[in-house]
């Protein structure tokens, strides 16, 4: 038997990408914190995010304007507040961002003077995205790392996957902490907690195709969901439309900028297709080009459409996507003069766990950050490059929250040791590697781009056999990291397939043939977990 690990600090964050690291530096000066992550601290999808980060720096350009954009984009659902919020509190998050070093892009003005480039992405009115390079998260990923690394009142656990959270016994609704799987040693810690950050990303890992990296399993939304919280709109799931297509490159994004730049989307013979779905062509909200390419692949069979941006200098492109024309150099395709193989695939997470403008949950002591989180901000679909935003205002307003709050005396309370009694190791370990598979692959299949009441009631069939399996699984046999990770996605798939079957309309991100119109008076798609308990 292992001895009994307690970590105790002030704020324990889970989840270490640009809302996780932003919160603990906001923090640090005022209290102990130990960030939880799940692999190396680099890995998540802020180090992967390529477009950039929207803020009004441009004189033509307004507030209002990119409130305008992202109330347009949201198709009818974002909350207008939240959206004000965060366009309002944007140009201080990137400044916070540049003093501490994020290498931003800069041009020199017809004055000679020194400003921040601006790029255009789909939805965006004006240029109004700064980027560094075609590689912003992980500018601002790695400067912020560093940041983190030298501060002495930041401790960083790597390979410690969340478990749980842990709920008082004498105030039900509040949180003491979380027990945490440490995968170097195999076994579960206690991390005693006055205040918990979820920053734990999306569940794109749901689909069988997905740009994200292999830890996006909705870990803080099922912890959270499992504890009491209510989520909304998680069938508003994000495809990204331009995937590269390649066996050697699972989940590269091409990041949307190309197509702010002039790509063209186009049929392996090089025909265009845009202009026969949308007005913007190209630069057509996400959802409406993802859908167009579905459609195209479908309707003619094909593997991938093609990108291409051949039309452009040579130079010019190998100095704005320096990191797309490498990679695909390593693979073969010179972006320069060969359209670029792309497919749809699942990108961002628009739904999550239900916050205020504080970052609060529905549990004392809890917050939301990041893509794990439902602000109100993103509605039925989310414009480009405001997510590494929500990240960073987000984590300065449950920054500014708990620290209102660290003077108040904190009663201890006993925590409970994980028990590891009534368990043994697995032998069936291809069990989960099964489950896996099969849960993406039927997600993908009935709960993907375009959906049918009867494709989501077949898919919640699977899911209720699949809980079954992995709860009984899970109660005899010691924890794993692709066991944990497996009964989190099956608890995020619940929830999307849920919500999707709420949603009697077309909007947005969700596409059913079977409600094909749009409704009146749309609403958000709330789950309480006292109608659906998770076990």
């Amino acid at each position: 038997m292992h001895q009994a690990v307690e970590h105790q600090c002030d704020l324990l964050i889970i989840g270490s990408g640009a809302a996780g690291l932003s919160l603990a530096l906001k923090m640090a000066q005022k209290c102990r914190i130990i960030v939880l992550s799940k692999s190396g601290i680099s890995e998540g999808s802020t180090m992967y995010a390529q477009g950039g980060i929207a803020a009004v720096f441009d004189e033509t350009d307004s507030i209002d304007s990119h409130v305008e954009d992202t109330m347009v984009a949201g198709a009818g659902l974002c909350d207008r507040a939240a959206v004000e919020f965060t366009a309002g509190n944007a140009k201080q998050a990137m400044e916070w961002l540049i003093n501490f070093g994020v290498p931003f892009d800069q041009e020199t003005d017809a004055h000679g003077e020194a400003r921040f480039h601006l790029t255009r992405e789909g939805g965006h009115s004006h240029r109004r995205i700064l980027h560094a390079a075609d590689a912003t998260g992980k500018a601002v990923q790695t400067t912020l790392i560093d940041a983190v690394r030298s501060h002495p009142n930041i401790e960083v656990l790597e390979r410690y996957n969340a478990v749980d959270l842990i709920r008082s016994r004498r105030s039900p609704n509040k949180v003491l902490g979380a027990y945490a799987w440490n995968r170097n040693l195999e076994h579960v810690e206690v991390v005693r907690s006055r205040f918990v950050a979820l920053a734990t990303g999306g569940a794109s890992k749901v689909y069988q195709y997905t740009s994200n990296p292999d830890v996006s399993s909705g870990d803080g939304i099922a912890m959270a969901w499992r504890a009491g919280c209510r989520v909304a709109n998680m069938e508003f799931n994000q495809f990204h439309p331009t995937c590269l297509y390649h066996p050697q490159a699972r989940n590269f994004l091409i990041t949307e900028a190309l197509r702010g730049e002039g790509a063209y989307l186009t049929h392996a013979d090089g025909t265009r297709f845009m202009h026969k779905f949308h007005e913007l062509a190209e630069l057509a909200p996400r959802d409406v080009v993802a859908r167009a390419i579905d459609y195209e692949m479908k309707r003619l069979g094909a593997d991938c459409m093609y990108l291409d941006i051949r039309h452009k200098p040579a130079d010019f492109i190998i100095k704005h996507f320096p990191t797309i024309y490498r990679k695909c150099r390593s693979l073969g395709i010179d972006i320069t003069r060969d359209p670029i193989p792309i497919v749809p695939a699942a990108h961002y997470s628009c739904g999550g766990v239900m916050t205020d403008f504080d970052a609060r949950t529905d549990l004392d002591n809890l917050y939301a950050i990041g893509e794990v989180a439902y602000t109100g901000l993103h509605g039925a679909n989310r414009m480009a490059s405001n997510s590494l935003l929500e990240c960073v205002v987000f984590a300065r307003a449950a920054a500014t929250h708990i620290m209102a709050r660290l003077e108040q005396e904190d009663e201890k309370e006993a925590i409970s040791p994980w028990d590891e009694s009534q368990v043994s190791n697995s032998d069936e370990e291809v069990v989960i590697q099964h489950n896996w598979h099969e849960l993406r692959l039927f997600m993908w299949d009935y709960v993907g781009i375009v959906r049918t009441n009867k494709r989501l009631e077949r898919a919640l069939r699977r899911i209720e056999l699949l809980k079954q399996e992995i709860d009984e699984y899970y109660s005899n046999f010691r924890v794993s990291n692709n066991l944990l990770e497996l009964r989190n996605l099956v608890t995020v798939s619940e929830l999307i397939v849920r919500c999707a079957m709420q949603r009697k309309e077309s909007r947005g991100l969700h596409y059913n043939l079977d409600y094909p119109d749009l409704q009146d008076a749309p609403q958000p798609s709330v789950l309480y977990p006292q109608r659906y308990p998770s076990r």
